[in-house]
């Protein structure tokens, strides 16, 4: 894969050249410093990309001439992350991380147990840093895909609206939560084949209360162990998709 990676939306999916407005041309060649003639590979979050050259850099943009373009074909399967809000910048990181394991949705989600209040003006701020960190992580893992990061929303609201989805799961602490091969092998067993759309819950600090785990079970979710030990949210996250995502691409 080319070292050289931008994000763009260009009005066409066939464009001859592609004008990088200051921001992306800025971290091309001032971060990155890529030079006239090097190849670069512009993406727009959606599987498109572009092969190109970097044909001139102005001083607040950069060209690139289009080699050729292609279509980079989707995982078999599509993982949203459901996200109690953590403390601090944890949530920059688990959208990040998020990113690099291929989720194609991302819901931040308020808990009864969550820390964090966003006031509407700070919640726009926050999607758009969220947003931005999608972006930065899919330039340098080479993901072709961003996920679509939705508006903050109340867990309990979320769980009881959940549609459309072949699976849901919630991570949880609480005695008799089963184990992800087992959920699997089930629903494999069931259907015939393996989950397509799955939706993973993980909480925060301290798990959701067991009213909202209640809440859950009552919209289908499947309570799933990550294991004897207590994980921070952050890890828990990481973790969760890690496995899922194994487990879905060896079916």
């Amino acid at each position: 894969m080319p070292d050289f990676r931008v994000f763009c939306t260009p009005p066409t999916h066939e464009p001859a050249e592609i004008l990088l407005e200051e921001t992306e041309a800025h971290h091309l060649v001032s971060v990155n410093r890529a030079r006239v003639g090097d190849t670069v590979v512009a993406f727009d979050g959606a599987g498109h990309e572009w092969i190109c050259e970097l044909a001139a850099i102005g001083k607040r943009d950069a060209r690139l001439k289009v080699r050729f373009p292609q279509k980079i074909k989707a995982l078999p399967y599509a993982v949203t992350l459901g996200q109690a809000l953590p403390k601090g910048k944890y949530m920059d990181a688990i959208v990040r991380k998020a990113t690099e394991i291929g989720v194609a949705g991302i819901v931040p989600l308020v808990s009864e147990r969550t820390e964090v209040q966003l006031e509407s003006d700070r919640e726009e701020n926050k999607l758009e840093k969220w947003r931005a960190a999608a972006i930065e992580a899919a330039k340098q893992c080479g993901n072709a895909f961003l996920p679509a990061i939705q508006p903050v929303q109340r867990a309990t609201d979320f769980m009881e609206s959940t549609k459309g989805f072949d699976l849901k799961l919630i991570a949880s602490l609480q005695p008799g939560a089963k184990s992800l091969k087992t959920v699997l092998a089930r629903f494999r067993e069931e259907k015939g084949q393996a989950p397509r759309k799955v939706l993973w819950l993980v909480g925060p600090e301290g798990d959701f209360t067991p009213a909202e785990m209640s809440i859950s079970k009552n919209a289908g979710f499947e309570p799933i162990t990550l294991g004897p030990l207590v994980l921070r949210c952050e890890t828990a996250a990481v973790y969760a998709l890690s496995i899922l995502s194994y487990e879905l691409q060896n079916t």
